[in-house]
């Protein structure tokens, strides 16, 4: 085999590794999948025991969510900071600042749109009136 074939190989087996660690294993899937269970149940468990104190309930479902987001990101969807994940988590996260600007912008709307609109116990007389 020549140096250029070795190198080759060399190349093709390390990208192969590469590729292989970058989109996880199957103890990596069982793993994040257990996560995903237990805080699904966490989560179920917090809402019907009823044991959580008035106001905390949707802090802490909201604490689980997020921790379940991140869990699915990184188990599942291999979004991280390692050197061949920094340009998927990137765009991920430049996708996630669009939509919150999108969905803050809609809401933005609606709530002046709502306030500014005419309100529904005024009479039309009343509305002409004001003019």
């Amino acid at each position: 085999m020549t140096t250029s074939h070795a190198s080759h190989a060399s190349h093709a087996a390390h990208d192969a590794a590469a590729h292989d660690s970058a989109h996880g294993s199957p103890r990596s899937y069982a793993i994040g999948f257990a996560l995903s269970l237990v805080l699904t149940f966490a989560s179920f468990g917090a809402v019907m025991s009823g044991e959580l104190p008035p106001g905390m309930g949707l802090p802490v479902i909201v604490g689980l969510c997020v921790a379940q987001l991140l869990v699915q990101l990184s188990f599942f969807l291999h979004l991280g900071i390692g050197k061949g994940q920094r340009s998927n988590s990137a765009i991920f996260a430049c996708t996630f600042g669009l939509i919150v600007i999108v969905v803050a912008g809609s809401l933005w709307v609606m709530h002046n749109a709502d306030t500014n609109m005419m309100p529904t116990q005024m009479t039309i007389e009343r509305a002409r009136a004001k003019d």
